[in-house]
């Protein structure tokens, strides 16, 4: 990353992986781009060309795509996009498809599904078998009484029942949607609650790990918070023999043996698939809902164009079933590509776990999160030197960024010639704004490029684009998967407060985004949570790399608490994890820790306050709980700012909360 401090000096990063000569022989981006020229598209051998030329003309772009990737339409398409203002863009109207029937048009007996997990053996599905599942439940849904538009939920792990249901419903025109299983009844209740599904889709519990988890209890509790279910569907994995709850149906009587040939039930581009949920830490979960077409569309660009996935290759990323990254990972149905699952725990028997799983089953892309590769590289992990990588050429990282060392690691310790895509997008497209592709070279610290068709752009407070500096990260020109709104707002006013009310018509994300003279961009943090002293703002992830540097200090969490009177700098708080478990930070870690902190970024951001607690909040995903364990510190009541079932330890935000009893004390310092 290219460093700025308060002197004004700027280093260059390294690269550290650049395109071979061949590239655009070997990859489907360069044969979209020979397929261009043939149009009529010359000149766009260049990525910075081609990015320009999809963000200035979305009706070409997004129709080359189309017809590229030949996707289906029952009826003729009279326009790509309307007038393409946000919010509200319609795209190929006159489309009628089914993200399903993409999903499962690859035949044969290849592998399209290779399931894992702590709980059950490794399970093999080939195409034509996926195909045969999904007709079998399929035809089960139908005989409950789904169809178009309704929804089916699912409280299911990442196994390959889950992605038969979720093609199923599909299949149908019912619209999916799911929890994790780790997570906590209301957490549930809050998002399923919203939508008023018509059949639950269960499992009776999970191992992870060493330790089994029954979920008996929290299914019972969501059955009763539901009222408008007409079916519960339980897949008993963990209790195989055990009775079902009362009412209930077994996952083998919905999978109903049928003769008949698959069907799909065509509808319109933004007919919805799913629907996603914001983390839900700051409030009720938004209900983000996304449409067939958009979908399709963006995933086939991000995986078959920006990733280079197709059908000779094995796609892993590990996610839970409440994370948008399943709904991606899925997506490589789309392309051919066999997609390996994954449910347990990763740092099970060792964290070498997911690796061991890439060298097994011969994984060409690899995705994990980017607190999980930082975790590796703390643990000293060299999965190049202890497993055989020979397949991974691409190593994909989200969920946070990822700071220099990470990207380091990765070539260093994983494989020198993989290309790592460190992307960054959200629930709220299920995809990525930017990330890395086969045409850019990949720079220390630095997400290679903004994707294709995606004008993303760093605003200053006034909507001024900047260039080299940190603003805003928004995009100013409508994506095909940007939800068709949200689930109970009919007048779209929830929507357009969620993006668009600081720069009418021009989506704001809520990060920080600095775009460099290369095109790379570095990801800061959420704006939402700067760190802004005396008028220097600098984002978390800032803070976050620097202190991961510091030895003892496993994980941290940082927040500005803004002074009430508005005239002093107010106080930033640390919250550090220690690697031996204490519950107070040794002066010489405090000692160290600011040191870094002051010689690396500026002596304005040397923490006020360092404490230590047990775990740092975060959510399943991993993500951390910045805001609300700034307005915990600031008076509110934990259960008022977050959803304790959507955690990953429903416990992490007590230690916060006596921190918050203590600094309010007159002996606090």
């Amino acid at each position: 990353m290219s460093e700025v401090r308060e002197t004004g000096a700027v280093t260059s990063p390294s690269m550290l992986w650049s395109p071979p000569d061949d590239i655009r022989e070997r990859t489907s981006i360069g044969a979209f781009i020979r397929w261009l020229a043939d149009l009529g598209h010359p000149g766009l051998d260049d990525y910075d060309d081609l990015w320009r030329w999809s963000v200035d003309d979305l009706p070409g772009f997004w129709g080359a795509v189309w017809e590229f990737f030949g996707v289906r339409s029952r009826a003729s398409v009279t326009a790509v996009l309307g007038d393409g203002s946000m919010p509200g863009s319609h795209w190929f109207e006159g489309a009628m498809l089914n993200y399903a029937e993409h999903a499962l048009a690859h035949r044969g007996s290849q592998p399209a599904l290779v399931a894992l997990s702590q709980t059950r053996d490794r399970a093999e599905v080939s195409r034509d078998d996926l195909r045969r599942r999904v007709a079998e439940v399929r035809a089960g849904l139908l005989a409950l009484g789904v169809g178009r538009g309704d929804r089916v939920a699912a409280y299911m792990p990442n196994v390959a029942e889950t992605v038969v249901a979720f093609l199923a419903t599909a299949s149908l025109g019912a619209v999916w949607s799911s929890c994790a299983p780790e997570f906590g009844v209301q957490a549930v209740l809050d998002r399923f609650g919203q939508i008023d599904p018509v059949v639950l889709l269960a499992v009776d519990g999970y191992r992870y790990g060493a330790r089994d988890i029954d979920r008996s209890d929290e299914l019972a509790q969501i059955r009763a918070g539901l009222p408008g279910l007409r079916a519960t569907v339980v897949l008993r994995t963990l209790h195989p023999e055990a009775p079902l709850p009362d009412g209930a149906i077994d996952w083998t009587a919905l999978a109903v043996p049928t003769r008949d040939e698959l069907e799909f039930e065509a509808v319109p581009f933004d007919h919805p698939l799913y629907v996603l949920y914001s983390s839900g830490t700051t409030g009720l979960p938004k209900p983000i809902v996304h449409g067939h077409g958009g979908i399709l569309l963006v995933h086939l660009k991000d995986l078959g164009l920006m990733s280079d996935i197709g059908p000779d290759d094995r796609f892993f990323w590990f996610s839970t079933t409440g994370w948008m990254m399943w709904n991606y990972l899925v997506s490589g149905l789309v392309l051919g590509s066999a997609i390996v699952l994954f449910d347990g725990d990763p740092g099970f028997p060792s964290l070498d776990t997911l690796w061991q799983i890439a060298a097994d089953e011969r994984v060409t892309w690899f995705g994990g999160s980017a607190p999980y590769i930082v975790a590796c590289r703390k643990a000293g992990l060299r999965p190049g030197d202890d497993h055989d990588l020979s397949s991974l050429r691409a190593v994909g990282s989200t969920g946070a960024p990822l700071p220099p060392e990470g990207f380091r690691w990765v070539y260093e310790a994983v494989k020198p010639d993989v290309l790592l895509s460190s992307i960054s997008g959200g629930t709220d497209i299920c995809s990525a704004f930017v990330g890395g592709c086969p045409l850019v070279p990949v720079w220390e610290g630095e997400i290679s490029c903004r994707f294709l068709a995606c004008a993303v752009e760093a605003f200053d407070d006034t909507g001024r684009p900047l260039e080299g500096e940190q603003g805003e990260l928004v995009v100013t020109r409508p994506l095909p998967s940007m939800p068709i709104g949200f689930w109970n707002d009919p007048d779209g006013s929830r929507y357009r407060a969620a993006y668009f009310e600081t720069y009418p018509g021009v989506w704001r994300h809520g990060d920080w985004i600095t775009i460099t003279e290369r095109g790379s961009c570095v990801i800061s943090g959420r704006s939402d949570a700067t760190l802004n002293r005396s008028g220097v703002r600098i984002g978390t992830a800032e803070i976050y790399r620097v202190v991961d540097t510091v030895g003892g200090v496993d994980d941290s969490l940082i927040v500005h608490l803004e002074d009430p009177t508005g005239e002093g700098p107010g106080t930033l708080v640390l919250l550090v994890a220690l690697a031996t478990g204490d519950d107070t930070v040794p002066p010489e870690v405090v000692a160290a820790l600011r040191t870094a902190l002051r010689t690396s970024l500026s002596p304005r951001h040397v923490p006020d306050e360092v404490h230590a607690v047990r775990a740092i909040p975060t959510t399943l995903s991993g993500k951390k709980l910045e805001l609300p364990v700034k307005k915990i510190l600031c008076g509110a009541h934990v259960d008022d700012v977050a959803a304790r079932g959507a955690l990953k330890d429903p416990s992490a935000l007590d230690d916060v909360a006596r921190l918050a009893e203590a600094r309010r004390l007159p002996s606090a310092p």
